[in-house]
């Protein structure tokens, strides 16, 4: 359908940010107004200006954040509108202009004393900025000379490509050959693989698995020396630095422990016999004698489905929201009654769904919504991420109102839990039941141990390189095949194509990210249990922790929703649920 088709209680209200295209402009010129940061240079070592700088830096923020955010929403809704398509290049020029205007500041302010950045960072007046401080003074034994930093900034250019080059590998130069069966031909893209690795012709998956995997085997020894590149260019950075490996250089920046990296590591490799049993259970299910990895994404349970109006179907999330109280159930109303979602799909409009906030607004939710299991859990899901934001910005000032990527998925897969809860206490059809219990466990095994066993080739790839050995592609390769036949055991057979998959995940050119998947969804497996067996006392402190923001390092905001993952134990309790759902599906 057309956009100008749709019920306008299906449509997000846009003009809650501008009303006008004239209110837009003048945004645009009052941000530009407000750039002159010139004044401050070479001087934020006096605190009133670093004070006045950082109050100004905030005000232009905002604006361009809304300025963006609008743009964007624009765009999303009409990929085709040249108009809107013009508003995001103004906006995106507004912010470039903006970080080189103020990229001084970091390296002017980090030359300053220790002992006189705690004595800013503790004063009344910088309280908003306490946080930001604090990280700074941090990464301060970490940072060179003023010539040196020079030298390093100058190599960023250089050094910044390797992603661009696997994305043109990947997104352009990458041909796979499209596989003809039965008097068919099925062209095979990025999207299309993952569709056909669920068909239920086994015949068809396996051709497109050896297809697509030959393509990857074509190009290997480019993907092999660039992705080289990458890490040796994160072992010069963290060697120029000071820091004791990658992995420290990267957890540092996100103010997290590194045991919480090797909690998750060890944790998952001790659960790994309930994954080879969940694998052989998949096999017997599915019937075969011989189980490859092109099996691996067939749905255990099929034709079964909640088909739901969209109507309906918030209700639905609403009410197994209800553990978290009337609170948060009035704020699921609203965002329904005040039009912060965006529901239906319409020609041109972008793909998926997703969440975002503006801090001095209301968050926006977008949605292409059609009557499924899977998007009643993604109406749940962005849901989370638009309440937490919600909370954040309410509670929160500025600078410390945009929660960290490591925390971003706990509160949207908290819902999801929620939600997997109530239909398995719910449904009462047999066959339904088996489907919601067995989308979970493969949840789990895709969000928790995939991308666990991608963390794991990051640890040993970073490692090798750091301790001076080479990473060829035969080390490569036979890395990734080893952990391939450590995670998913015997009753699958670790297919000689499934060794190039880490050629092919681009997470990995973003070092040490795909364990926040996990981490994320092992911290909300334990908010969740702990919501439905003591109720409001943990509720009470999961609102603390959704309206905190960045106000704290992540790990320790998790523990105020009682998540301490610098311990095992909420790692254990995730392989335990995992344990418990897999023997009920068993038994079922």
């Amino acid at each position: 359908m057309e956009r100008k088709e749709i019920e306008q209680k299906y449509l997000w209200k846009i003009e809650d940010l501008y009303k006008t295209q004239e209110e837009f402009d003048a945004d645009v010129k009052r941000a530009e107004s407000l750039m002159d940061f010139s004044k401050y240079q070479g001087k934020l070592s006096d605190e009133k200006v670093m004070l006045e700088y950082f109050k100004l830096t905030d005000k232009v923020a905002m604006i361009i954040e809304r300025l963006y955010v609008y743009a964007m929403m624009k765009v999303d809704t009409d990929t085709r509108d040249s108009s809107a398509n013009k508003l995001l290049a103004i906006a995106e020029k507004l912010s470039v202009s903006f970080s080189s205007k103020i990229a001084f500041a970091v390296p002017e302010i980090l030359a300053l004393d220790k002992k006189m950045l705690n004595e800013i960072k503790d004063k009344k007046e910088f309280s908003e900025y306490s946080y930001s401080l604090k990280t700074l003074i941090d990464k301060k034994e970490h940072i060179l000379s003023a010539e040196q930093e020079k030298i390093l900034a100058s190599l960023g250019e250089v050094t910044s490509t390797f992603k661009e080059i696997f994305s043109k590998i990947d997104n352009a130069d990458l041909s796979v050959k499209p596989v003809k069966h039965r008097g068919k031909t099925y062209e095979i893209s990025h999207g299309t693989y993952s569709v056909l690795l669920q068909n239920e012709d086994r015949a068809l998956r396996k051709k497109a698995f050896k297809n697509y995997y030959d393509a990857y085997i074509s190009v290997i020894n480019t993907i092999s020396s660039n992705y080289r590149g990458l890490v040796k260019k994160n072992v010069f950075y963290a060697k120029t630095r000071g820091y004791e490996d990658c992995l420290s250089m990267a957890l540092k920046g996100e103010d997290v422990d590194k045991k919480v990296y090797l909690n998750l590591l060890n944790s998952v490799s001790k659960a790994l016999p309930t994954l080879h049993k969940y694998v052989s259970i998949k096999k017997k299910t599915l019937g075969v004698n011989t189980m490859h990895m092109y099996d691996m994404y067939v749905p255990l349970v099929a034709g079964a489905d909640l088909k739901m109006e969209y109507e309906d179907a918030y209700n639905y999330v609403i009410k197994a929201l209800s553990p978290l109280g009337e609170k948060y159930a009035d704020l699921l109303k609203t965002a329904y009654t005040d039009s912060w979602i965006d529901v239906k799909e319409t020609t041109g409009k972008r793909s998926g769904a997703y969440s975002v906030s503006v801090y001095d607004c209301h968050p926006f939710v977008l949605l292409n919504y059609q009557k499924t299991t899977h998007d009643i859990f993604t109406i749940a899901h962005e849901m989370g991420h638009a309440i937490h934001s919600y909370f954040s910005n309410k509670n929160q000032p500025y600078p410390k109102a945009d929660y960290r990527i490591f925390v971003a998925e706990v509160a949207s897969t908290v819902n999801e839990v929620l939600l997997h809860r109530y239909m398995l206490s719910t449904v009462k059809d047999k066959a339904l039941k088996k489907y919601v219990l067995s989308y979970f466990l493969e949840m789990i095994r895709t969000t928790l141990f995939r991308q666990t066993q991608f963390a794991e080739f990051e640890y040993v790839t970073h490692k090798t390189e750091f301790d001076g050995e080479p990473l060829t592609k035969d080390f490569l390769c036979k890395t990734y095949h080893d952990l391939n036949k450590k995670y998913y055991g015997k009753s699958v057979v670790s297919d000689d194509e499934i060794a190039y998959e880490w050629a092919r995940i681009p997470h990995f050119y973003s070092a040490f990210y795909v364990y926040k998947y996990s981490t994320g969804i092992i911290s909300a497996l334990s908010i969740a249990d702990r919501i439905l067996t003591e109720g409001e006392p943990a509720v009470k402190d999961y609102f603390k922790f959704l309206s905190s923001g960045s106000s704290d390092g992540p790990v320790e905001l998790l523990k105020i929703a009682g998540v301490d993952l610098t311990t095992k134990t909420p790692f254990e309790k995730a392989m335990n649920t995992f344990k418990n759902y897999l023997k009920e599906f068993e038994n079922l």
